[in-house]
Protein backbone atom coordinates (compact mmCIF):
# COMPACT_ATOMS: atom_id res chain seq x y z
CA UNK A 1 0.00 0.00 0.00
CA UNK A 2 1.61 3.19 -1.32
CA UNK A 3 1.10 6.71 1.01
CA UNK A 4 -1.41 7.79 -1.51
CA UNK A 5 -3.55 5.12 -0.86
CA UNK A 6 -3.67 5.38 2.48
CA UNK A 7 -4.08 9.13 2.07
CA UNK A 8 -7.39 8.33 -0.21
CA UNK A 9 -8.53 5.64 2.26
CA UNK A 10 -8.18 7.88 5.38
CA UNK A 11 -10.18 10.23 3.11
CA UNK A 12 -13.01 7.95 2.10
CA UNK A 13 -13.12 7.24 5.68
CA UNK A 14 -13.67 10.64 7.14
CA UNK A 15 -15.79 11.52 4.36
CA UNK A 16 -18.41 8.29 5.27
CA UNK A 17 -17.76 9.86 8.94
CA UNK A 18 -19.16 13.55 7.52
CA UNK A 19 -21.74 11.63 5.83
CA UNK A 20 -23.05 10.15 8.68
CA UNK A 21 -23.33 13.25 10.95
CA UNK A 22 -24.79 15.08 8.04
CA UNK A 23 -27.40 12.51 7.72
CA UNK A 24 -27.97 11.85 12.10
CA UNK A 25 -28.00 15.42 12.83
CA UNK A 26 -29.21 17.81 9.88
CA UNK A 27 -26.23 19.64 10.02
CA UNK A 28 -24.46 21.06 6.39
CA UNK A 29 -22.51 24.14 6.05
CA UNK A 30 -25.69 26.79 5.73
CA UNK A 31 -26.52 25.42 9.00
CA UNK A 32 -23.17 26.32 10.71
CA UNK A 33 -22.96 29.49 8.65
CA UNK A 34 -26.33 30.86 10.44
CA UNK A 35 -25.14 29.51 14.04
CA UNK A 36 -21.78 31.66 13.47
CA UNK A 37 -23.21 34.94 12.52
CA UNK A 38 -25.69 34.57 15.01
CA UNK A 39 -23.80 33.47 17.76
CA UNK A 40 -20.63 35.96 17.28
CA UNK A 41 -23.81 38.83 16.80
CA UNK A 42 -25.14 38.43 20.40
CA UNK A 43 -21.17 37.99 21.68
CA UNK A 44 -20.60 41.06 19.88
CA UNK A 45 -23.04 42.72 22.14
CA UNK A 46 -22.45 40.87 25.42
CA UNK A 47 -21.21 43.30 28.17
CA UNK A 48 -18.98 40.23 29.59
CA UNK A 49 -17.45 38.70 26.91
CA UNK A 50 -18.01 41.08 24.17
CA UNK A 51 -14.93 43.75 24.95
CA UNK A 52 -12.67 40.38 25.22
CA UNK A 53 -13.86 39.99 21.36
CA UNK A 54 -13.53 43.69 20.47
CA UNK A 55 -10.17 44.24 21.59
CA UNK A 56 -8.84 41.09 19.73
CA UNK A 57 -10.52 40.78 16.41
CA UNK A 58 -9.88 43.26 14.01
CA UNK A 59 -11.25 41.81 10.90
CA UNK A 60 -14.61 40.23 12.07
CA UNK A 61 -15.25 38.89 8.07
CA UNK A 62 -12.14 36.76 8.38
CA UNK A 63 -12.60 35.53 11.70
CA UNK A 64 -16.44 34.55 11.11
CA UNK A 65 -14.84 33.04 8.16
CA UNK A 66 -12.26 30.97 10.29
CA UNK A 67 -14.95 29.86 13.27
CA UNK A 68 -17.03 28.60 10.11
CA UNK A 69 -14.38 25.98 9.03
CA UNK A 70 -13.68 25.68 12.70
CA UNK A 71 -17.35 24.39 13.47
CA UNK A 72 -17.44 22.24 10.44
CA UNK A 73 -14.57 20.46 11.79
CA UNK A 74 -15.49 19.98 15.19
CA UNK A 75 -19.48 19.38 14.05
CA UNK A 76 -18.90 17.28 11.13
CA UNK A 77 -15.69 15.83 11.51
CA UNK A 78 -14.54 17.62 8.15
CA UNK A 79 -11.14 18.55 8.79
CA UNK A 80 -11.21 22.00 6.88
CA UNK A 81 -9.89 24.03 9.62
CA UNK A 82 -6.30 24.25 10.48
CA UNK A 83 -5.89 26.49 13.27
CA UNK A 84 -4.72 25.93 16.97
CA UNK A 85 -7.53 27.98 18.83
CA UNK A 86 -5.68 26.23 22.57
CA UNK A 87 -2.81 28.92 22.27
CA UNK A 88 -5.00 31.93 21.47
CA UNK A 89 -7.06 31.06 24.46
CA UNK A 90 -4.37 30.74 26.97
CA UNK A 91 -3.12 34.78 27.41
CA UNK A 92 -6.82 36.25 27.95
CA UNK A 93 -7.80 37.47 30.69
CA UNK A 94 -10.77 34.68 31.00
CA UNK A 95 -12.08 32.10 33.94
CA UNK A 96 -14.83 29.88 34.64
CA UNK A 97 -17.28 33.11 34.40
CA UNK A 98 -16.16 33.85 30.74
CA UNK A 99 -16.52 30.32 29.46
CA UNK A 100 -20.37 29.91 30.89
CA UNK A 101 -21.31 33.20 29.49
CA UNK A 102 -20.22 31.93 26.32
CA UNK A 103 -21.74 28.78 26.56
CA UNK A 104 -25.10 29.80 27.48
CA UNK A 105 -25.10 32.24 24.42
CA UNK A 106 -24.44 29.42 22.28
CA UNK A 107 -26.95 26.97 23.90
CA UNK A 108 -29.49 30.17 23.35
CA UNK A 109 -28.44 30.51 19.73
CA UNK A 110 -28.46 26.77 18.74
CA UNK A 111 -31.70 26.62 19.88
CA UNK A 112 -33.07 29.51 18.20
CA UNK A 113 -31.27 28.27 14.59
CA UNK A 114 -30.73 24.22 14.90
CA UNK A 115 -33.37 21.27 15.22
CA UNK A 116 -33.01 19.90 18.95
CA UNK A 117 -30.61 16.86 17.44
CA UNK A 118 -28.50 19.31 15.84
CA UNK A 119 -28.48 21.91 18.70
CA UNK A 120 -27.43 19.43 21.29
CA UNK A 121 -24.29 17.92 18.96
CA UNK A 122 -23.52 21.48 18.56
CA UNK A 123 -23.66 21.70 22.11
CA UNK A 124 -22.36 18.37 23.42
CA UNK A 125 -19.01 19.57 21.49
CA UNK A 126 -19.37 23.10 23.01
CA UNK A 127 -19.22 22.09 25.99
CA UNK A 128 -15.95 19.58 25.30
CA UNK A 129 -14.66 23.03 23.85
CA UNK A 130 -15.16 25.17 27.03
CA UNK A 131 -14.40 22.96 29.32
CA UNK A 132 -10.44 21.69 27.41
CA UNK A 133 -9.88 25.46 26.95
CA UNK A 134 -10.77 26.46 30.85
CA UNK A 135 -8.07 23.90 31.99
CA UNK A 136 -6.08 25.44 29.31
CA UNK A 137 -5.77 28.55 30.82
CA UNK A 138 -6.16 27.30 34.26
CA UNK A 139 -2.61 25.76 33.58
CA UNK A 140 -0.99 28.90 31.71
CA UNK A 141 -1.86 30.49 35.09
CA UNK A 142 -0.13 28.03 37.34
CA UNK A 143 -3.51 26.79 38.31
CA UNK A 144 -3.49 22.84 38.57
CA UNK A 145 -7.82 22.23 38.49
CA UNK A 146 -8.70 18.95 40.34
CA UNK A 147 -12.17 17.23 39.00
CA UNK A 148 -14.73 19.13 39.53
CA UNK A 149 -13.26 22.28 40.16
CA UNK A 150 -13.29 26.19 37.86
CA UNK A 151 -11.11 27.80 37.56
CA UNK A 152 -11.58 31.61 38.98
CA UNK A 153 -9.04 34.70 37.88
CA UNK A 154 -7.48 36.70 40.97
CA UNK A 155 -8.18 39.86 39.88
CA UNK A 156 -5.48 42.50 39.78
CA UNK A 157 -5.25 46.29 39.05
CA UNK A 158 -4.21 45.74 35.64
CA UNK A 159 -7.45 43.62 35.47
Amino acid sequence: MTHADTAEAFAARRQAATDRIRAATGIDEAMIDRLVETFYARVRDDALIGPIFAERVEDWGSHLAQMKLFWSSVALSTGVYEGRPTPKHLPLPIDAGHFDRWLALFEETTREVCPPTAAAHFMTRARRIAESLELGVANANNVLLGPGERYRRRWTPQG
